[in-house]
C-alpha cells in the first residue's frame, strides 16, 4: 500500500507538472492581442521617428542651401559695387595709358611720374581683384571683345586681335567693360 500510494503521489505530481507545461504553451487569448497591440504601436512610433527624421534633413539641407546663397549674394554684391566703383576710374586709366603713349618726347621726369601713377592704378586693380584684358595677339572672343573694325595682316593670323583701342576689365568671370579691338581678317 505504501507503495501504491507513493506512485499515486507520483503520477499526480506529473499530473501537474503536465498542467503546468501545456498552461505555459497555451497563452490566454488577451495575450496575444497585447502582443499585437505592441507591435503596431513600435511600428507607428518606428514610421514617426521615420518621418521626424525625414523631416530634419530636410531642413539640414534647406539650411545648408540658404547659407551658400547668401554667401553667393554677398560675393556678387562685393563683385557688382566694385565693378560700379571701378568704372568711374577706368577712364582715369585710359588717359594714364594714352599719356604713356603719347609723351614719347617728354622729359624723362615727367614719364616717370607718370609710370608711377599707373603703377599705383595697376596695384588697386590688383587688391580689388580686377584684370585686364585683350592684347595684340590675343584670340578674338565676342563675349569679352568688340570688334570695331577688320584689317588684313601679314604677321597675324585670322581671328587675332591686331590692335586694342580700349583696354577691358573683369573682377573674376563678371565682364566690367569689354575690349574695344580691331581683329585680323
Amino acid at each position: 500500500m505504501a507503495k501504491d500510494k507513493k506512485e499515486k503521489k507520483n503520477a499526480e505530481v506529473e499530473e501537474v507538472k503536465a498542467e503546468e507545461v501545456t498552461e505555459e504553451v497555451t497563452e490566454e487569448p488577451g495575450q496575444e492581442e497585447a502582443a499585437d497591440e505592441r507591435d503596431a504601436k513600435i511600428e507607428s512610433l518606428e514610421k514617426e521617428l521615420a518621418a521626424q527624421k525625414d523631416k530634419y534633413m530636410r531642413l539640414a539641407a534647406e539650411y545648408d542651401n540658404y547659407r551658400k546663397r547668401t554667401a553667393n549674394e554677398k560675393l556678387s554684391i562685393y563683385d557688382d559695387a566694385t565693378g560700379k566703383a571701378v568704372t568711374e576710374l577706368l577712364p582715369v586709366a585710359d588717359s594714364v595709358r594714352m599719356a604713356l603713349e603719347n609723351l614719347k618726347d617728354a622729359d624723362a621726369e615727367i614719364i616717370k611720374g607718370v609710370e608711377l601713377i599707373q603703377t599705383q592704378l595697376g596695384r588697386s586693380f590688383e587688391k580689388l581683384k580686377i584684370t585686364g584684358y585683350g592684347a595684340v595677339g590675343d584670340t578674338f572672343d565676342p563675349q569679352l571683345h568688340n570688334a570695331i573694325s577688320m584689317v588684313d595682316s601679314d604677321e597675324l593670323e585670322s581671328g587675332q586681335i591686331a590692335a586694342v583701342f580700349q583696354t577691358g576689365y573683369k573682377i573674376g568671370d563678371k565682364i566690367i567693360r569689354h575690349a574695344m579691338v580691331q581683329v585680323v581678317n
